[in-house]
């Protein structure tokens, strides 16, 4: 059994030259070294558990340190009395196991040995999963450094699943990954649930190495957590690892870009997009056919639904802009992912080559979709989606907002205004703060309620009408089959009819129309981007694919001032998101003379100071909300008081 020392031996010096070429400390880290700058807050004693041994990373003191390279394999000579000892308890291990749990220490979800390294050595150099030991908990002292952040949301995972070997490099991760497995918040794990997933996760990490996913700059985790988003919890649990090993492969280019901080390329110009980004989007002749087939998938119909009768709108204008050129198919009340999954195969068997989905939740459906048929090109309309295999694309719909708010307080005989908005998600902030900030350009004392349509047990109409508000910005377009005039933006007063003076428009239509002359054209995006960025096609009133509608009772001053507005912002001469800009609680988002990024606008999770409401939590939401909210939802940002 020498070998197996000598073997060992080998791969900790190989481990220790490494170290000392990279720059890095070559033996194990000593856990009273690190805690001696450190504050800890709370000792807890874990008991007996299975400690991964991924996550032994050192030593609790430093009294065998420098026998052990930092990967935990020998580094004292044959000829020496720790060599014996090794040896004996590796024989032990092979002939009946080793059965004595070692002592650890837990630290920032890493543990330290105080008992037992040459047993953590051996399991270590025999690719063992885990090894049994007693583990006391070290907790620190609460910081706004980013890993001690992570690490109190690893604990809040830890206390209702009892499994440590989750660590994600993003905050927010563990909510969601609780929430993708169909779990409340606060929910308790039983004995048969911890099981299930502990081998699931197993098999991943497995099939990850495998595919030699441990050269790339992310957690396991990090990774687990994006196979759960494509195929679901309920899937994942019951592959083999034969069978998620071949699932990965099918999505390794999701992997590469998340592993590069998934990056998104906001497309926010056609032009830019027809010369760079459009080049090879799909390849020679997908389109080719006399007649090119295009489906549309809706979650709804277009009588229930102002969304999807937007949608509809753009595809009839597609039809008829093209004259017989192409046809279109349209699906609708695909609402859950086996529905839209049966739709897009439906689409396919039809001939369809460019399939839109057109709402969030058919993200994901609509990656596993297009995983499957790499040759089909499906575009999702969302934003700040970070998959390679579809393409997402949304409007600028805050620059309308602004004008809509203008408006709001110039047609205004007092400073308050009403605005209603539906979910909290990416987007939706913005519209909001946008039309707080149009206003306020017009009337510095401008004050926006704020409430939510698709919150539990509330009226939102009825709130704002109750609270004597009769200006608000309702949502952008009627529902056919529950037609009212209380749509963009409007006057009520009493209980009389609401007089309409603007409404923001969604030109579905023409967006879609340029998305398909640059296919039918040939003008085709190079593969260069395949894998290495994430497309999002951000279009707004420069694309001419948003418009303002004014009332033709408008003031001619208003309805001037409103066009200069709107022809500044389409030649890019004006911002909304310009100049010194603060949240309610006071910080400042936006410097004078600076302008909020493309980025900061999308993920805004604050409220401009004139605004009066909130953005509701999860739990206040309808079913229907918090579905999408789980997906894209966005929280009140109330840290800090300055940028």
């Amino acid at each position: 059994m020498a070998t197996a020392y000598t073997t060992a031996l080998k791969q900790g010096r190989r481990s220790y030259q490494a170290a000392l070429t990279k720059g890095e400390y070559p033996y194990l880290p000593v856990l009273d070294d690190i805690l001696s700058y450190t504050e800890i807050a709370v000792t807890s004693n874990l008991g007996l558990m299975d400690i991964p041994l991924s996550k032994i990373v050192g030593t609790k003191t430093a009294g065998r340190t420098n026998a052990f390279a930092n990967n935990f394999m020998p580094l004292l000579p044959e000829s020496s009395e720790f060599c014996s000892k090794w040896i004996a308890l590796y024989n032990h291990q092979v002939n009946e196991g080793l059965h004595d749990p070692i002592v650890a220490y837990e630290f920032m979800n890493r543990f330290y040995v105080m008992e037992g390294n040459k047993r953590v050595s051996i399991m270590k150099y025999l690719n063992t999963y885990s090894i049994s030991g007693t583990v006391t908990r070290l907790i620190p002292k609460r910081t706004d450094e980013k890993e001690n952040r992570l690490y109190y949301e690893f604990l809040d995972f830890y206390e209702v699943s009892k499994h440590c070997d989750i660590w994600f490099t993003k905050e927010g991760s563990y909510k969601k990954l609780l929430k993708l497995m169909g779990k409340k918040e606060g929910e308790i794990w039983d004995e048969s649930e911890q099981l299930r997933f502990r081998s699931a996760y197993g098999r991943f990490v497995e099939a990850f190495r495998d595919s030699h996913g441990e050269k790339l700059p992310m957690t396991v985790s990090d990774a687990f957590l994006i196979y759960v988003e494509i195929y679901g919890y309920d899937q994942t649990k019951e592959q083999t690892e034969r069978e998620v090993f071949l699932a990965l492969q099918k999505i390794w280019m999701e992997i590469l870009l998340a592993a590069k901080g998934s990056q998104v390329e906001l497309v926010k110009d056609p032009e830019v997009a027809k010369s760079s980004i459009l080049n090879r989007l799909i390849p020679a002749g997908i389109l080719a056919p006399e007649t090119p087939k295009i489906a549309f998938i809706h979650t709804k119909t277009s009588d229930t639904s102002s969304w999807t009768y937007a949608h509809e709108l753009g595809r009839m204008y597609l039809e008829q802009v093209f004259d017989g050129k192409l046809e279109t198919i349209a699906f609708d009340q695909a609402n859950t992912d086996t529905e839209v999954e049966a739709a897009i195969e439906a689409a396919i068997e039809k001939g369809c080559s460019l399939i839109f989905t057109t709402a969030l939740q058919m993200a994901n459906q609509s990656v596993r979709s297009a995983i499957k048929h790499p040759k089909v090109k499906i575009y999702n309309c969302s934003i700040k989606m970070s998959y390679t295999s579809i393409h997402t694309y949304y409007a600028r719909m805050y620059e309308s907002k602004f004008l809509i708010g203008a408006i709001a307080a110039a047609l205004s005989r007092n400073d308050q205004l009403g605005y209603v908005a539906d979910y909290p998600i990416y987007g939706t902030i913005s519209n909001i703060n946008a039309f707080a900030l149009g206003a306020r350009m017009i009337n510095p004392y401008a004050k926006v309620h704020l409430e939510w349509s698709k919150a539990k047990n509330q009226d939102a109409k009825k709130k704002l009408q109750s609270e004597g508000i009769v200006f608000i910005s309702d949502s952008d377009m009627i529902t056919p089959k529950n037609a009212s005039r209380e749509y963009g933006l409007y006057e009520k007063k009493g209980g009389g009819m609401p007089e309409n003076l603007a409404t923001p428009i969604w030109h579905w239509g023409k967006f879609y129309e340029r998305i398909v002359r640059n296919l039918l054209s040939g003008v085709n995006e190079a593969d260069a981007q395949k894998g290495k960025k994430a497309v999002n096609y951000w279009w707004g009133m420069s694309a001419d694919v948003i418009d303002v509608i004014c009332s033709p009772s408008m003031p001619s001053g208003t309805y001037q001032l409103i066009e200069f507005l709107k022809n500044s912002i389409r030649a890019g001469s004006f911002h909304p998101f310009a100049g010194e800009i603060r949240s309610q609680n006071g910080c400042v988002r936006c410097q004078a003379g600076e302008t909020l990024d493309s980025d900061e606008i999308i993920t805004m999770d604050w409220l401009a100071e004139n605004v009066i409401g909130r953005i509701p939590e999860f739990e206040e939401l309808t079913e229907e909300a918090q579905a999408l909210f789980q997906l894209q939802g966005v929280k009140i940002d109330e840290t800090n008081t300055e940028k």
